[in-house]
């Protein structure tokens, strides 16, 4: 799948563990873009290193800055996480809104995802910083979540809605397009009738339902292709369709 353009900033993260498992979360979630406002903690470290197993390379890349103004330069849009509400805090999304209104935008210009600091998170005037502001919507008792899982909800959302954009369901295939599935259609509608399940007077009464159960199982390529040969088998069996070795049989 093709990347995007999406930077993913922490803003002075105190923990070199945290630092390396958003790491590999941006790893597992195909993000290769860290930037590191005033980082408390040496991100190169051992702790780091551990943490981020095959995503050291993204600690070795990341780019660090003075300030979040600096870090946010060449980006279009913004997104600020919050845990708390205020009145320079309304209007905010969860994750999930966020990762479809930024996808369209990352598909060409930067767009970054702001992470702040493990005990404050972000002040005010970094949020005024980023034009959206994301919460996540935990238990009242205990509202505030770890950077490093904070961060893979959120990236875990992204890569929910670049398979939704690309025509994925939880990592199949693309579905089949409408040409596949109206063929497989008429071949069921001419095998149901053969064998006298369908009434030829109309057919498509039942037919419609197997239409509804089928559209809601979204079916890709490969999943057609499984239901036009066990339409092919009832053909044979029917006698409507002889078999390839009838065929081979027939022509010595």
């Amino acid at each position: 799948m093709q990347k995007d353009k999406l930077a993913v900033v922490l803003v002075e993260p105190q923990g070199a563990m945290n630092i390396g498992s958003v790491c590999r979360a941006m790893g597992n979630f195909s993000v290769s873009d860290l930037r590191l406002v005033n980082p408390r903690v040496d991100h190169l470290s051992r702790d780091a290193r551990l943490m981020a197993v095959k995503a050291a390379p993204l600690l070795e890349n990341a780019r660090v800055f003075t300030s979040l103004e600096e870090a946010l330069s060449d980006c279009v849009m913004s997104f600020g996480t919050t845990r708390r509400f205020g009145q320079y805090r309304e209007g905010l999304i969860h994750p999930d809104e966020a990762a479809r209104n930024l996808l369209p935008v990352a598909e060409e210009q930067t767009v970054a995802m702001v992470f702040g600091r493990e005990d404050k998170g972000l002040l005010t005037a970094e949020l005024d910083l980023c034009q959206h502001l994301i919460t996540i919507p935990t238990d009242s008792e205990l509202p505030s979540m770890n950077l490093a899982q904070s961060v893979v909800l959120c990236l875990y959302e992204i890569q929910k809605a670049r398979g939704d954009r690309a025509g994925l369901q939880h990592g199949r295939k693309k579905l089949a397009d409408n040409k596949q599935l109206e063929s497989l259609y008429q071949h069921m509608r001419e095998s149901l009738v053969n064998i006298g399940y369908l009434n030829p007077q109309n057919p498509d009464h039942i037919l419609r339902s197997f239409r509804r159960i089928l559209g809601r199982a979204a079916l890709n390529s490969r999943e057609v292709a499984i239901l036009r040969g066990l339409f092919n088998q009832i053909d044979v069996f029917s006698g409507k369709k002889k078999t390839r070795k009838q065929v081979q049989d027939e022509n010595g």
